[in-house]
């Protein structure tokens, strides 16, 4: 059986949900309210799930948040966002956070969105 090999991407995710396994087994109440909270503010609401998402991919590129992009870049797909909106969104934090956030949209978001977006849902 040929073992199959992880992909940058899935590396990346895979590390964030080892590390927030730890968390979890060290912090238990801690991470309940976190949880509880992070999910409540993506609830459909007002806003959409995927606008929603989206505005998380912005931040995270201004915040230069390498997990939070690819973790956002994959919330953005799985609400159907296309790629000419993650795009937009991508431009959108460049002009708000210049050179290092335009680096980052161009590189590690294309990347994770190409990755995630072949790979099965």
């Amino acid at each position: 059986m040929e073992e199959q090999k992880m992909t940058f991407t899935e590396a990346y995710l895979q590390e964030y949900k080892h590390g927030i396994g730890t968390f979890t087994e060290k912090m238990p109440e801690l991470a309940r309210h976190f949880n509880a909270f992070s999910e409540a503010c993506f609830e459909e609401g007002n806003l959409s799930k995927k606008e929603k998402q989206l505005i998380a991919l912005g931040i995270s590129i201004v915040a230069q948040d390498e997990y939070c992009m690819i973790y956002h870049t994959k919330g953005c797909i799985d609400q159907g966002a296309s790629e000419q909106e993650i795009m937009e969104a991508c431009g959108v934090s460049a002009a708000f956070g210049g050179g290092a956030a335009m680096s980052q949209a161009v590189t590690l978001v294309q990347e994770a969105y190409q990755e995630l977006s072949a790979a099965p849902h």
